[in-house]
């Protein structure tokens, strides 16, 4: 095993300056341009893990989340660690393991990289962890969320001060609410990571440092089978209530967007060489944002096609066709 250099672990940690910089700027205005800001944090992660390994991206979360207990607090550094390094560092571990795909039954000259489906399924995983955890340490509960819908209903009866509110309407969305919130959070942060992810590697591919070759994400990116029983389980403990319906629901958010993702990469997969693609592409985008049921419609694509496409290249010492997917 080599030792990792010195250049090495400088790098990570400018990297971790980085990350942990955007962090910061991040925390001072809360908005949306804020969580941008936080994904944004994982690039500099992902791009020194994928490009120089993992002894710089171990460099690059130790540093940032060092900065991050200085500069705010130890729970601060915790909770970015969770939710933004860790997944990262560990994304770009996994997107470099490979191994001889005569192992899986291929030919003896090409390597196999680990699969783009099984690396989707660990970042829903981490993520699902990362809020539960965090919402274990804010105490998430109703004394959170129905404060937030007490808060509108005052707004909506000074604007009509003929409305009165059905009180078994309003604990029913109370209720709504509590697990409405891990969910949307959950699915946004595995979307955005994973963009984050993407962009990374196109990233790290442009430089040429890339270990990994570079996949065709519309037809390799699907969901892992076994990720359809995890998805079941969630929403089967929704019904349950208590934590076991606020941990489904934090399932159902997160593996949902894997699902939604894998979704869209096979909707572009199946209107290629279309002539109406490009529109059609644009409406299912368009309507996904404005509508719930173009979302759902994706969302079953996404389950409906479960499958590994793992990336072969060919060895250093062998001269082999190049790169190829091979679908199990």
């Amino acid at each position: 095993m080599k030792r990792p250099n010195l250049r090495t672990l400088l790098i990570g940690a400018l990297a971790g300056l980085t990350a942990a910089l955007l962090v910061l700027g991040a925390s001072v205005q809360p908005s949306f341009f804020s969580a941008l800001l936080y994904t944004a944090s994982a690039l500099p992660i992902l791009i020194v893990g994928l490009g120089w390994g993992n002894a710089a991206a171990v460099s690059a979360v130790v540093t940032a989340a060092t900065l991050g207990a200085i500069l705010i607090s130890p729970s601060f550094a915790l909770i970015m660690t969770l939710v933004t390094l860790l997944p990262a560092g560990w994304l770009s571990h996994l997107a470099n393991l490979a191994r001889p795909a005569s192992e899986l039954g291929g030919p003896d000259h090409l390597l196999a990289w680990y699969p783009l489906s099984d690396i989707l399924l660990h970042l829903c995983g981490l993520v699902t962890i990362a809020v539960i955890v965090i919402g274990v340490i804010i105490g998430y509960g109703p004394e959170i969320t129905d404060p937030i819908v007490d808060l509108l209903i005052a707004s909506v009866k000074q604007q009509q001060p003929e409305f009165m509110p059905d009180p078994a309407a309003t604990a029913q969305t109370k209720s709504l609410i509590l697990l409405m919130l891990p969910a949307v959070q959950g699915g946004m942060w595995v979307s955005m990571l994973f963009a984050a992810y993407y962009f990374a590697v196109r990233i790290v591919a442009a430089s040429g440092r890339g270990l990994r070759p570079r996949e065709d994400i519309p037809s390799s990116l699907r969901m892992n089978r076994n990720s359809i029983f995890i998805f079941l389980a969630g929403l089967a403990a929704c019904f349950f209530g208590g934590v076991p319906a606020l941990v489904g629901a934090t399932v159902i958010g997160t593996f949902g967007a894997g699902f939604m993702l894998s979704g869209f990469a096979s909707l572009h997969f199946r209107t290629r060489g279309k002539d109406w693609r490009i529109p059609a592409l644009i409406l299912c985008y368009l309507a996904s944002m404005l509508m719930l049921l173009p979302v759902l419609l994706i969302l079953v694509l996404g389950l409906s096609d479960t499958r590994k496409a793992i990336a072969l290249t060919p060895t250093k010492d062998a001269d082999a066709p190049k790169q190829s997917d091979t679908k199990i």
